[in-house]
């Protein structure tokens, strides 16, 4: 059912009850929708249906709770989520890192490596740990915008191209984008992948700069750019949903 206010008795307008839980719902109309579709925020925990253009918030509601059981079932698949604090363990480049807060005022965010041949290699983060989180998460948008910038230059150059700009966004559904305007737009997320993985989504991006499509031609320029991209394509296939958990 959907859940009603507690106040009003109106029926709320994001949630529905899956298995006696409040699940949020985000409800997103779209022109070219030709009937509703239900997808889960692996970010967020969070139910979203896409509905017709004149679909209803009531039917679109009503589907999501329909598919409550499979619901469930997505929900508690999703890895446990991993907050950006002291001690956390965080993979960057593809290799596991603990974060650990420097009691210093002021510095740069770096990495050390492993003290100890069992140990893990530390990103240290000075500064106040009530901003621990948000100034590595800053961090690692630029340390992911330094290197995405270095390999669609590389990658470009290949094809003679150039594109207008590179973004850096939290993308939930895509690991990157090449719009109208040629602007190429990345998960930071890709700077916890390995370096392999990383490279292949900027080529993939760069060669949308000639194919705007996934045509048999667009293979062709992506293979000149990047020949051993398939493993690249198996690991976000088999972890990429992962990386979501962190921060």
């Amino acid at each position: 059912m959907v859940v009603a206010s507690p106040r009003t008795g109106a029926l709320s307008a994001n949630v529905i009850d899956v298995e006696g839980r409040h699940v949020p719902v985000k409800i997103r109309h779209h022109p070219r929708a030709r009937r509703y579709v239900l997808k889960i925020d692996p970010t967020r925990g969070e139910v979203c249906v896409t509905a017709p253009k004149r679909g209803s918030h009531t039917q679109a509601l009503a589907f999501a709770q329909s598919h409550s059981q499979w619901i469930a079932e997505r929900l508690a698949e999703l890895p446990t989520t991993v907050a950006f604090c002291a001690g956390a363990e965080i993979p960057f480049q593809g290799q596991p890192h603990r974060v650990r807060h420097v009691d210093q005022k002021r510095g740069v965010i770096r990495v050390q490596p492993a003290l100890e041949s069992d140990g893990l290699p530390e990103i240290l983060v000075p500064g106040d740990p009530n901003f621990l989180a948000r100034r590595l998460t800053d961090w690692l948008r630029g340390q992911a915008k330094q290197e995405l910038s270095l390999r669609v230059a590389h990658h470009a150059s290949q094809l003679n191209v150039r594109p207008a700009r590179i973004t850096i966004r939290d993308q939930s559904s895509r690991w990157g984008s090449c719009s109208q305007t040629r602007t190429l737009s990345f998960s930071w997320r890709l700077i916890l992948t390995p370096p392999n993985v990383l490279d292949y989504v900027a080529a993939h991006e760069v060669a949308h700069l000639v194919h705007m499509d996934h045509s048999k031609s667009f293979w062709k320029c992506l293979g000149l750019l990047y020949p051993n991209y398939r493993p690249a394509v198996k690991w976000l296939e088999e972890h990429g949903p992962a990386l979501h958990r962190y921060g």
